[in-house]
């Protein structure tokens, strides 16, 4: 999951994954060479933008399940931006005292973040690597907001299909759902090329060669990360196939079966 933004020796920094991402929602927390790369995707690529769109609205309808079952707290892992449609106010939305970690490997990110959220009660934003789960779980103002010894909601959108498979994604996740307490729940979506190998391998081409490697994983293989849980239905399938609300049909056939959804229960 080698996110940085540094610029290389051999040239200016590749696009940020949360800037891209801000553009495709429509922000404006974004620069010359977030855009440059997002407009370079979108013309190889047009359902780029749906597909965040629909990973979006899973987002919130699974934040609002967690909150309807009792979960007060959530830990957003890779969050990029939190923007309009956030964690917090979507679950304060069903329980008003829940509480948010946001957490994203980008330093940009994290002080746009930071600046969304300040005078925010009960939520944070803080810089940390999914793949140091001890860094993350121990970071002095995660643990300030939330009490791991009550159910979290483990929020992992769009950011395992950065793990490469030297760096055990499945170990990692498992480290995760050891250190939080039952009644938890891992909300996860992941990229594939199951249901659109040729698009799905432009946008891997691009995102290896301006962005940063990206790894697209089978259903099983994504089914895997949810070992430990208790499946929710409808199980893992397809972006808007979880649990639709009206008005998230997907404009794309295309964008509809680019990345997977689950949602497992710590029982």
């Amino acid at each position: 999951m080698d996110r940085t933004t540094d610029p290389s020796p051999a040239g200016p920094r590749r696009a940020r994954v949360a800037g891209v991402y801000d553009y495709y929602l429509g922000g404006d927390l974004n620069d010359e060479v977030d855009r440059e790369f997002a407009e370079r995707m979108m013309a190889s690529v047009p359902e780029a933008p749906e597909v965040a769109r629909l990973n979006r609205a899973f987002l919130a309808r699974a934040v609002r399940h967690c909150a309807r079952a009792g979960v007060r707290q959530f830990l957003d892992i890779g969050s990029a931006i939190p923007r309009a449609g956030t964690v917090h106010e979507i679950a304060r939305a069903v329980t008003p005292d829940a509480r948010v970690a946001y957490v994203d490997i980008e330093e940009e990110a994290v002080a746009h973040g930071r600046a969304l959220l300040a005078g925010t009660p009960g939520v944070t934003m803080v810089h940390g690597d999914l793949r140091r789960p001890d860094e993350v779980l121990g970071h002095p103002e995660v643990r300030a907001v939330l009490d791991l010894a009550e159910p979290v909601a483990l929020l992992m959108l769009g950011v395992l299909h950065y793990v490469s498979d030297a760096d055990r994604p499945g170990a990692l996740v498992a480290t995760y759902r050891e250190a939080v307490a039952p009644g938890s729940f891992l909300v996860l979506s992941h990229g594939t090329d199951d249901g659109a190998p040729q698009p799905v391998r432009s946008m891997v081409d691009l995102t290896e060669a301006g962005q940063t490697t990206a790894y697209m994983r089978t259903r099983a293989e994504v089914a895997a990360f949810l070992a430990g849980f208790t499946l929710l239905d409808p199980g893992v399938v397809f972006l808007p196939r979880w649990r639709p609300d009206p008005g998230d049909e997907p404009a794309s056939a295309r964008a509809a079966v680019m990345a997977y959804a689950g949602v497992g229960r710590l029982d």
